[in-house]
């Protein structure tokens, strides 16, 4: 378990960041933009503390449904990648809001974990969400700002710096990178969970809620269920350490 502010050192063969970098990993946000604003307050002091020339954000994914503040947490993470060239990873929760809105079908998909809140949050009323899909559909695209079409567009499915792999879900053991599934970087729980064995890189995920940060020897797992217990994980890793804000 890893408290907050506490420095660990790697009990792996030491995978580390290129010199003068420092990677903020923020893990899943379900639409808890309080938290998130809270988080990004962290950062920013601790930059301020301990500047550095090279200061990347990495959004795990999942960023909407759940918590009532999806739209909100939109538009703070569209302002970080224009401002701070953060980088936004894809979540299993944005490939369902992408797929909706290019096609009414994927509503009850989408339902099912949580589109409910996030659709809310745009305005639609209460009585809206009781009709169509294809009403629902149409109204939201008739919301849905622009700005927050063009971070969708920037979403990424992985990223990689140094000897640190960044997904949203993880991987499937034994298959490259280039030859991942998308489908499994945004999905996969149990196969990539229940690997013990070295990835390569090692790999910074979400996806799968925990009590704590879990650092193990081939992963790390930043998703702490922000939407229902209140806490939202930044690990910093710089070299070879990783600091919980």
């Amino acid at each position: 378990m890893i408290r907050q502010n506490e420095l660990v050192e790697p009990r792996f063969s030491d995978p580390a960041l290129p010199p003068e970098t420092r990677i903020y990993a923020v893990g899943d946000i379900h639409g808890r933009a309080d938290l998130l604003n809270d988080v990004i307050l962290r950062i920013e002091d601790d930059l301020a503390r301990r500047p550095i020339t090279h200061a990347i954000e990495v959004y795990i994914g999942d960023y909407i449904d759940r918590g009532s503040e999806s739209k909100a947490v939109i538009e703070t993470l569209a302002w970080r990648i224009a401002q701070r060239r953060a980088i936004c990873l894809r979540g299993n929760h944005e490939a369902l809001l992408e797929v909706f809105l290019a096609d009414p079908a994927g509503l009850h998909p989408w339902m099912h974990v949580g589109a409910f809140t996030t659709l809310q949050s745009y305005g639609l009323s209460q009585s809206e969400l009781s009709t169509s899909e294809f009403h629902i559909h149409r109204r939201l695209r008739d919301v849905f700002p622009e700005a927050h079409r063009l971070f969708l567009r920037c979403l990424q499915n992985s990223f990689s710096c140094g000897d640190f792999l960044f997904v949203h879900a993880g991987l499937r053991p034994g298959i490259p990178l280039e030859q991942q599934s998308v489908h499994d970087l945004l999905w996969i729980r149990d196969e990539f969970l229940d690997f013990k064995q070295s990835h390569g890189p090692l790999v910074v995920h979400g996806h799968t809620p925990v009590p704590h940060p879990e650092l193990l020897t081939n992963r790390i797992n930043i998703d702490t269920g922000a939407w229902m217990s209140g806490v939202l994980t930044c690990v910093a890793i710089e070299g070879t350490k990783v600091t919980v804000l």
